[in-house]
């Protein structure tokens, strides 16, 4: 649990560092942060066995790469679109990417890496490498054509897939039950006889529960299984998004009674960690994340020939 707790504050202190460097000027382009749906990255990724396991996600996609173990100052360099960064500055912040860790992306195209992940699962089992890839998309991209015909194929091939649907309520800034006619989300896959499962993801217990049983379920051989997470992000779409479909009380009455950190840190003093001990984990995660701010910035932009490379595949 500390270790979780560890996690989620590395990423909450990660984006309000992205955000104020966004502020300042030195991020550019689109932003997208994970304040407030940091259970639903940590609680899966840490069942997952990152030797064998693959990863695929939209945009939003900071805190995936954290959960996972890279290393926060690549990415605040991709960030900030230095040489140093994790795609050598060339993808920013929606389209991070590492073959090396199994993460597949941060994709800009609303729900594009669902078909992409089912493709990874297909390699997973043509491979028989024992792994299984999680897509996680939002309830945005749940009305996409691609996301069904995805679910059909990897129902017909049994496919190792964990298709995880983050529901933070309001995709690009419409409510859930205003844009689509099954609120429910994880009843999706029904028609394709994918079962589906309903989690707290701001609990980052309950998550890491509900992903040890999608684990087993898809390991088995019994094809996908479908997970909606119930979260919430307490920042706008992006940071050009002024959020104003939703009031401060309701943002602030999130935070007072179901932040995922809050709720670890009550768990972790039950349990008789002491305050002293939360703290020091807290400032910690401070150096850290002012390490990677000061690398991002005072690492080179690429060279201007850089623009030339990466650009095709030389071989199949």
């Amino acid at each position: 649990m500390l270790e979780y707790y560890r996690q989620m504050l590395l990423i909450r202190r990660f984006e309000e560092k992205a955000g104020q460097l966004y502020g300042l000027g030195l991020i550019g382009g689109f932003c997208h942060l994970y304040i407030g749906q940091e259970a639903v990255a940590v609680g899966l990724q840490s069942a997952l066995d990152g030797d064998k396991d693959s990863v695929i996600t939209g945009y939003r996609d900071h805190g995936h790469m954290l959960a996972y173990g890279l290393d926060p100052k690549v990415i605040m360099a991709e960030l900030t679109g230095r040489a140093a960064g994790i795609a050598e500055g060339k993808g920013g912040s929606m389209h991070m990417f590492s073959v090396e860790h199994r993460f597949y992306g941060g994709h800009g195209i609303v729900g594009a890496q669902v078909p992409l992940g089912t493709g990874l699962a297909f390699a997973h089992k043509y491979r028989e490498d024992g792994g299984c890839c999680l897509a996680y998309f939002g309830d945005g991209a749940a009305n996409q054509g691609q996301v069904y015909e995805a679910f059909n194929m990897a129902e017909l091939w049994k496919l190792p897939i964990i298709f995880v649907i983050e529901n933070n309520q309001y995709a690009m800034g419409t409510s859930v039950n205003r844009s689509s006619a099954e609120d429910q989300l994880y009843r999706r896959g029904e028609s394709f006889r994918i079962p589906g499962l309903q989690i707290n993801g701001m609990d980052v217990l309950e998550v890491r529960g509900a992903a040890t049983v999608a684990l087993d379920w898809v390991r088995s051989g019994k094809g996908p299984i479908l997970l909606e997470l119930k979260t919430y992000r307490y920042r706008g779409h992006s940071m050009s998004d002024p959020a104003k479909y939703r009031s401060r009380e309701e943002v602030q009455s999130v935070r007072e009674k179901s932040d995922p950190i809050e709720a670890v840190k009550k768990e972790l003093e039950a349990a008789g960690v002491s305050a002293d001990e939360m703290k020091a984990t807290d400032k910690e995660i401070k150096t850290i994340i002012a390490e990677a701010a000061d690398f991002a910035e005072s690492s080179p932009e690429p060279d201007p020939s850089e623009l030339y490379t990466d650009v095709l595949v030389e071989q199949y």
